[in-house]
């Protein structure tokens, strides 16, 4: 198992995660025809053309999805009990099409659950980087996660 434990944390820790990965036309046309944006940014490239941008934009919840999706094997595969929320989403810059993205996660916050013994909250900050070394999404994610006691039983 590749994720941790609630116990298993401290703030402060911080992980570069290994995988990355080349955004394509196939990923931003599937994903944003797949949720119902019909966002000409996304779609025609005559109008993105036209755009401050130059060409077609990749949907941003691909980008936050993607950003989270390359940070859950090495934070919560297999320890997560259930996400508990998302907050402070930005996205300073854009993802076009081609670009390659990292995805870096401090730990900010922790604490044991008042409800649910041998469980507790973790908070994540993730940000997701492009070749450039520009932060294109951030956001903070609350996570409830097993302790290893818990797992034990």
């Amino acid at each position: 198992m590749a994720g941790r434990f609630f116990d298993e944390w401290q703030v402060g820790d911080t992980i570069r995660h290994d995988m990355t990965r080349t955004v394509t036309e196939t990923d931003n046309l599937l994903f944003t025809v797949m949720t119902h944006n019909p966002q000409p940014l996304h779609l025609d490239a005559e109008v993105a053309g036209a755009s401050e941008f130059g060409r077609i934009l990749v949907n941003g919840t691909f980008t936050f999805a993607l950003m989270v999706g390359l940070s859950v094997g090495d934070t919560t595969l297999g320890t997560l009990v259930a996400n508990l929320g998302y907050d402070k989403v930005v996205m300073p810059n854009p993802v076009f099409i081609g670009d390659t993205m990292r995805a870096e996660t401090e730990v900010v916050e922790l604490r044991p659950s008042k409800s649910r013994p041998g469980q507790g909250i973790v908070t994540f900050r993730h940000r997701l980087i492009n070749q450039r070394d520009q932060v294109t999404c951030e956001c903070l994610r609350s996570a409830l996660l097993k302790s290893r006691d818990q797992a034990a039983a």
